[in-house]
């Protein structure tokens, strides 16, 4: 069985510019990895976090086009975007005031990273401006996060909102740890996922990813797979999610 036309909305192939990759030729093989599994779609999200990943909307953007120009004539590449794993804190808000985030391709929606261990102050409100700005918030991997490890609520409570969440696919594998992989597997067996991501961050995480898209298929069918793989991201980029 294999998987087609796959949209990632969550990666990190951009070269030193964060976590993921550390070299130009890394990019490529990562990509070119994703594009053997199915992906004909790939968004990068450099991490913006103060203090952590100093980045803001010029200087990821340049990177990223010094990535594209440097994959010029490259074979076997998919189509290839940018956007940004925002930390939701103080500076977040401040630059969606200014229009200094970086949105998915099309303007529809952006990601937006919790901390580990708690939801943030007023995020209510603040997932508020961010529609009210035209972008639908995307919750990178909710599986992650301590409040979500034994009960769903405060997640269906983001989604009734208009929230979309994210599932790292690795995750159901045990990528990171037991307690992640089970909370994932309840919030897809609960229907709260609108999409799933790579999350991957350097080439050799794709063997990780291949078997998170097994396991996703097992659980949820090869139609389901499709459904949070490839059809779903493309409504968020393409801004036609249902309200």
């Amino acid at each position: 069985m294999r998987l087609s036309g796959l949209c990632d909305l969550h990666c990190h192939y951009v070269p030193r510019v964060d976590d993921g990759v550390t070299s130009v030729e890394d990019g490529m093989r990562l990509c070119r990895r994703l594009a053997e599994v199915g992906y004909s779609t790939v968004v990068a999200t450099p991490h913006m976090r103060t203090g952590m990943f100093d980045n803001d909307k010029p200087q990821l953007t340049a990177a990223f086009e010094s990535f594209v120009a440097a994959c010029a004539g490259e074979l076997g590449l998919p189509e290839l975007g940018l956007a940004a794993e925002h930390f939701f804190d103080d500076t977040f808000m401040e630059r969606l005031g200014r229009d200094e985030t970086l949105p998915y391709p099309g303007g529809h929606g952006a990601l937006v990273e919790f901390p580990p261990d708690r939801f943030p102050l007023g995020l209510d409100e603040c997932l508020f401006r961010m529609q009210v700005r035209g972008l639908r918030p995307v919750i990178a991997h909710p599986e992650r996060y301590a409040p979500l490890w034994q009960a769903s609520a405060q997640l269906q409570h983001l989604v009734d909102r208009g929230a979309l969440a994210l599932l790292d696919t690795m995750s159901l594998v045990g990528k990171y740890g037991r307690r992640p992989r089970a909370a994932a597997e309840r919030m897809l067996a609960e229907g709260l996922y609108f999409a799933a991501c790579s999350d991957t961050h350097k080439p050799a995480d794709v063997d990780t990813l291949e078997q998170g898209i097994e396991r996703l298929v097992a659980l949820r069918g090869e139609a389901g797979a499709q459904t949070l793989l490839r059809d779903h991201p493309r409504q968020i980029l393409a801004g036609t999610v249902a309200d």
